[in-house]
């Protein structure tokens, strides 16, 4: 200030949240997130699986895959119902392998892996490439799209 007015000016910003915030940057704790998350679902660990969630996430299923026909699910509880009870009443094991994390803009991961798995009825044992494209706000997750062999899980559930 010089005589009662401003005579020069100096911004400090961080750089890093500005650009999180324009959605250049995705928050660098997005990937554990998700690692955890995928742990949760080895262990069976239901309720770490829905802490992680937005209470209004919207969950899709790939086209065509046998429990699509609940998109969206909006909400845990719907997922639940509509996608975890119906796996593992029709699944011997449902298991992911060979993940990747893929870090993305405007707070997405992108994991791609294998389906390995035993359909109850029939025996059939499935092997699948699939990719899970996640998005987060804020430490939760907000939304899922599963990309998947659908054909091989139709093949298997014959």
């Amino acid at each position: 200030m010089k005589n009662g007015k401003i005579a020069e000016e100096q911004d400090f910003m961080d750089n890093m949240v500005f650009m999180q915030q324009l959605g250049l940057l995705s928050n660098p704790n997005n990937t554990n997130t998700i690692k955890n998350l995928y742990a949760d679902f080895a262990t069976g660990n239901v309720p770490g699986i829905g802490a992680v969630m937005d209470e209004n996430i919207e969950w899709n299923e790939a086209e065509n895959f046998p429990y699509a026909d609940g998109n969206p699910y909006i909400g845990f509880d719907a997922i639940v119902a509509g996608v975890f009870g119906r796996v593992g009443a029709e699944w011997e094991y449902w298991n992911l392998t060979d993940l990747d994390y893929n870090e993305s803009t405007n707070n997405k991961i992108l994991v791609t892996g294998r389906y390995q798995a035993k359909y109850k009825k029939n025996g059939a044992i499935i092997n699948l490439q699939m990719a899970h494209l996640w998005t987060l706000r804020n430490g939760k997750i907000i939304a899922f799209q599963q990309f998947a062999d659908t054909k091989g899980i139709a093949d298997a559930i014959k």
